[in-house]
């Protein structure tokens, strides 16, 4: 079992150290795990992971390694899937609240709730909604999620009045994963790092250092030695283009998500977005919705926003060859007589640093996606996850091209 456990760590890309698995051995010996699957899994954790964003994967290899020595309340998929019905809570927060103003003088037997969960997972074979015994929704029993129950064990489901003891079936560190599609809170992060790259890379130093210059003029025997450096403040301007429609259309809240955490953030002095749809042509729309008129002519931009942008593109490369090689491809506006592969040329030509991110990128060159694989040839391109971001900010801010 605990050999299982090591090599599914190491299968599943946490760099365990023999050391390290030693330290955990020795740390075992002492009873520092007090003889319990919990204070084993703290233990083991807090020694083997390094980072968060390792979290989710430590307890899926946990969970596989030693459910056979794991509680009474593991909950198997099948009631994680009866039990999942997001379309509850709505109903739970349209329902009769007045009860919650007595939570403070209700009593529970946490003993006693666990104790008959364990028996309920036994015994239930079947979906349960409504009701006051089996584990379900919308009940009163303690077992369950979106219940009117205060007290007991949310099992699957979101929080909804928040009185839950225990919680059963819950991924917490799922959202830390960094190979997942992300969300504004994973974007946050991720740009919140563009800073950081900006002070140590390819920030000219253009402000003066007083102390220094004081320092190195004594030194050099009065004789006036200025000392530079970096500017406290971001110099990165951002030049942001998404793909919007057609086969984007199911990523729409991801691009909402990346617009929001890009225009309301302080990382960047300047940031422009503009929309297209599919590849880029003559024209650039103001608005996702992409319509004709609604938009500023390509080489305007190239006019006015100079080779010190940084240019993200996101979009999924899925177009026909024919609207990346053809010069009447492009049929939702003006192409300018070029097609969009010469487009994209241009923008390569006129800006220093482009990364494409794309959150359906196929492994290597794909044959079967032949747009896709011509653009990787442009530009870099990486996959939308946590990693391809934090990837591509690094690919931006380096001093080489």
């Amino acid at each position: 079992m605990f050999l299982e456990f090591f090599y599914g760590l190491r299968e599943a890309g946490l760099k365990v150290t023999l050391g390290e698995w030693l330290t955990l051995q020795q740390a075992l010996s002492m009873n520092m795990a007090d003889n319990s699957l919990t204070g084993f899994y703290y233990l083991a954790r807090m020694i083997l992971v390094k980072s968060e964003t390792d979290y989710d994967k430590f307890d899926s290899v946990f969970e596989s390694a030693f459910k056979g020595a794991a509680m009474e309340t593991e909950v198997g998929k099948n009631m994680l899937k009866w039990l999942d019905k997001p379309q509850m809570n709505e109903l739970l927060q349209e329902s009769d609240r007045d009860w919650l103003n007595k939570l403070e003088e209700i009593q529970v037997d946490k003993d006693d709730v666990e104790e008959r969960f364990r028996q309920r997972l036994k015994d239930q074979d079947s979906e349960h909604n409504g009701g006051a015994y089996w584990i379900g929704t919308m009940g009163k029993t303690s077992f369950g999620n979106t219940g009117g129950n205060v007290g007991g064990v949310r099992v699957g489901g979101t929080t909804g009045y928040q009185s839950a003891f225990s919680v059963v079936g819950a991924r917490k560190y799922r959202d830390f994963r960094n190979d997942r599609v992300m969300d504004n809170r994973q974007f946050q992060q991720a740009l919140r790092r563009l800073r950081q790259f900006s002070a140590r890379l390819d920030i000219p130093k253009t402000e003066l250092d007083l102390n220094g210059t004081v320092d190195e003029t004594c030194n050099h025997g009065g004789m006036l030695h200025l000392v530079m450096e970096k500017p406290r403040k971001n110099s990165v301007k951002l030049l942001l283009l998404m793909d919007s429609g057609g086969t984007m259309i199911p990523y729409t809240k991801l691009l909402n998500e990346l617009f929001q955490s890009v225009t309301k953030t302080n990382h960047f002095k300047e940031v422009k977005v503009y929309f297209f749809h599919n590849c880029i042509y003559s024209k650039l729309y103001k608005t996702p919705e992409c319509e004709n008129g609604d938009w500023i002519d390509t080489e305007w931009m190239f006019r006015n926003l100079d080779s010190d942008y940084k240019v993200i593109i996101v979009g999924d490369a899925a177009m026909a060859p024919e609207e990346l090689y053809s010069d009447s491809g492009n049929y939702r506006g003006p192409n300018g007589g070029l097609s969009g592969m010469q487009w994209l040329q241009l923008l390569k030509k006129h800006y220093k640093k482009i990364v494409w991110l794309n959150p359906k990128m196929a492994p290597g060159n794909a044959p079967w996606r032949e747009a896709e694989t011509a653009i990787k040839q442009i530009f870099p391109m990486y996959k939308l996850t946590v990693d391809g971001l934090n990837q591509a900010m690094t690919k931006l801010m380096m001093n080489k091209r």
